[in-house]
């Protein structure tokens, strides 16, 4: 599955990273399928006071407004619980992720969906998945003096190991935003790609 979140499309350094990422796995595992599931297009919806409700609420109990409600978010976990990899191509604004990726892991953090707190600790669900990160920045984030502004990278491991996935790779085109560097950075960023 492809998680995109940049609103420039196929014109985005990180959908283009993404699809370098894409079309290796897709040699390794030539009868794989691909889903794509476009953020900015669906928009989904920032969690309202329905959301923590229903969420708790057994499908059987939910009232028919719940239920349209959490439709999205359903079809969003699905999705994700069906995927054996997963990449994720993210556009750094402001020093973090797209609202829009934001919205839909409010969508699929979800207690007895993919993590669980039955033992009385948090435990993620989703197990032997593996992610791909692609994300593209007009600075330098991986290393140097902005390294500690990252917050997308950091938050992007923890959440998805707060679900279970901890085997992530990340790749980056970095710099699209400096000259001397932004001249070579989606270059450089799609040669480092080896999956």
């Amino acid at each position: 599955m492809h998680v995109t979140s940049s609103p420039r499309g196929e014109e985005s350094n990180s959908i283009k990273l993404a699809n370098r990422i894409i079309d290796q796995l897709q040699v390794r595992y030539p009868d794989s399928s691909l889903s794509i599931n476009n953020t900015v297009e669906k928009n989904y919806i920032h969690l309202n006071e329905i959301h923590p409700v229903a969420y708790r609420l057994p499908d059987a109990e939910q009232t028919p407004k719940q239920r349209d409600t959490l439709y999205s978010s359903d079809l969003a976990v699905r999705e994700l619980i069906d995927a054996d990899i997963i990449v994720i191509s993210i556009a750094m604004y402001n020093f973090n992720i797209p609202s829009a990726l934001k919205a839909w892991i409010d969508h699929v953090v979800r207690a007895g969906k993919t993590f669980s707190y039955a033992t009385g600790k948090p435990e993620g669900l989703l197990k032997d998945k593996k992610v791909y990160l692609a994300i593209a920045s007009s600075g330098v984030y991986s290393d140097g003096p902005m390294k500690p502004f990252d917050f997308g990278e950091p938050y992007l491991r923890f959440i998805l190991g707060f679900m279970g996935i901890t085997d992530v790779t990340t790749y980056r085109v970095e710099g699209a935003g400096i000259p001397g560097i932004m001249e070579h950075s989606l270059e450089k960023g799609l040669e480092s790609v080896a999956v």
